[in-house]
């Protein structure tokens, strides 16, 4: 078992059809666990990988009713490093 987590953010609030929609897709064999934080407007789904990807996850949700608008980063990339200066000739 390889446990993935992702987070999305989503527009509208999901509707009471969608809820119960979601609520069957914590069935779905390899959705470990979904967390709902409405503040932030933003849901995390924790998945195992060998089972499921993230495209299909993704697509799970959405036909579920859930109106996602991205997919947002769990690791802050690196800032980029300062340019480096050409030595004074």
């Amino acid at each position: 078992m390889t446990p993935v987590d992702v987070l999305y953010r989503y527009g509208k609030l999901p509707s009471e059809a969608a809820m119960l929609a979601l609520a069957k897709v914590r069935d779905v064999y390899g959705i470990r666990r979904i967390d709902f934080l409405e503040v932030e407007k933003t849901v995390r789904i924790e998945y195992d990988a060998t089972r499921l990807s993230e495209p299909v996850v993704h697509q799970l949700l959405r036909r579920a009713g859930l109106d996602i608008v991205e997919n947002v980063p769990l690791i802050v990339p690196p800032p980029p490093p300062p340019p480096v200066e050409a030595p004074a000739a």
